[in-house]
């Protein structure tokens, strides 16, 4: 970043200096040139003034000395008077632009560059009374020799101007940088901030996206501690029973015992895999899912199918009521949410309690409501139950199998479908949950748990 900056600077500094140059010389060219021919035109005026009292090119030596020289032209363009040539081996010099434009105006002004020799002449012809014209002439420098001339003094000055270009492109790239640098070493510093009011929104944006990822990086070292936590729980339940079996300590009617306790390890094990690698699925995953036209009434209505059994199992009334209504949304995803919602509802429940499932169109949005008469939530704990292994009841969650990770998969697969979750919860009463499913496919981000009133 540095070494462009003064590239770009140094680059601004040549291409501003040539300019310059090159404006400073036209300029000084052109005062010059209005210069002498303002001079050409004060001689040919004073020759006027002296009309007849010079009257052969000798009585004009005094112009020679000065350079200026001097023709006198009749009017049918034929030199009669010339101050260093002799004039009658002369062209006709009616058709010379000068000439020409002083018979019909009075006077006229000429310059003939000569490139050869870096020289120019510079004209300038007087209408007179009698019919003739007066011209006076001068050599001067061209603009290419003067410019030749002053080429050291602007080599000097631009090598200078150069110079103090690399020292201030050095100076503001260290301005520019210093806050990045400042803030890569200190980021969690408040006072660092820009010396330019512009780089302070791309400060706030660094450290954003600094604490993003800290925040990130946290809540994955969280995550894979709380991973590590879980999985050791049912391997060494697993591992305690099979030692037991395999040395013999445990009698013939322990072995069933302990046989059971494998399968239920396992099987939570197997369970606690399967969460965490779909949570890590829908983590990582970078493509769009694919979303279908779904009735929700009826993938409601499998999943109460589904978990009939359990339900019984746990003593509990499971039951749907609605009718046909419609999302845009993935299948699986859905079928995941609705499951993970039940069975949650199922696990946390009384026995002889009810789940209830209810699917209802509204004017922009298709609702899935699922009610339980459960222990509820605590509303201190009501903010954070979507997050991963978060436990309202550790040693209940244990009992029933649960892994800490259904409601946490709920919320990915809300905000992937842009719905919105409302939760409505008290302790030793029940928990209803409502979800809200918007009919256009992209309508908005919600993925904040509102308590309803």
């Amino acid at each position: 970043m540095k070494t462009k900056i003064k590239k770009y600077m140094v680059l601004i500094g040549i291409l501003s200096i040539s300019a310059a140059m090159l404006l400073i010389t036209v300029v000084y060219y052109d005062l010059y040139k209005q210069q002498i021919l303002l001079d050409l035109k004060t001689y040919a005026q004073l020759l006027v003034k002296m009309d007849g009292q010079l009257t052969a090119a000798n009585d004009y030596a005094f112009a020679a000395e000065e350079g200026i020289r001097i023709t006198f032209i009749d009017e049918e363009g034929w030199v009669t008077l010339d101050s260093q040539a002799d004039s009658r081996g002369m062209d006709n010099h009616k058709e010379r632009p000068e000439i020409e434009e002083a018979f019909i105006n009075g006077e006229g002004m000429a310059i003939r560059e000569s490139r050869t020799f870096g020289q120019s002449t510079f004209y300038y012809a007087l209408y007179l009374e009698n019919g003739s014209v007066v011209r006076v002439s001068r050599e001067a420098d061209s603009i290419y020799s003067i410019f030749g001339k002053v080429l050291p003094s602007l080599g000097v000055a631009a090598l200078f101007l150069l110079l103090l270009c690399l020292l201030l492109g050095n100076y503001l790239t260290r301005s520019l940088v210093r806050p990045i640098v400042q803030l890569t070493e200190s980021m969690d510093e408040t006072e660092v901030m820009a010396d330019y009011e512009e780089l302070n929104p791309f400060i706030q944006m660094i450290r954003k996206q600094h604490e993003d990822i800290m925040k990130s990086a946290k809540v994955r070292e969280e995550f894979t501690a709380n991973v590590s936590h879980e999985l050791k729980t049912p391997l060494t339940a697993i591992s305690g029973y099979a030692e037991l079996i395999e040395t013999g300590m445990a009698s013939a009617e322990d072995v069933e015992l302990f046989a059971r306790g494998i399968h239920s390890s396992a099987t939570r094990l197997l369970t606690l895999i399967n969460d965490i690698i779909r949570l890590s699925e829908l983590d990582d995953t970078e493509e769009e899912p694919v979303f279908e036209r779904l009735n929700l009434f009826i993938a409601a209505q499998t999943c109460v199918d589904m978990l009939g059994i359990n339900a019984e199992k746990h003593e509990v009334e499971l039951m749907l009521t609605g009718k046909d209504c419609y999302i845009t949304g993935n299948k699986q995803m859905i079928e995941e949410l609705l499951y993970n919602l039940c069975d949650n509802a199922i696990r946390y429940n009384n026995k002889n309690g009810k789940v209830m499932l209810e699917t209802y169109e509204e004017e922009k949005e298709t609702i899935l409501i699922v009610q339980d008469t459960g222990i509820g939530i605590p509303m201190e704990h009501q903010e954070r139950i979507f997050e991963r292994f978060y436990r309202v009841d550790k040693s209940r969650s244990k009992q029933t199998g649960g892994t800490g990770l259904g409601l946490a998969i709920v919320k990915h697969i809300l905000v992937k479908h842009d719905a919105r979750m409302e939760l409505k919860s008290e302790e030793g009463v029940g928990t209803m949950i409502k979800i809200a499913f918007p009919h256009r496919n992209r309508y908005k981000f919600h993925n904040e748990i509102e308590p309803m009133s």
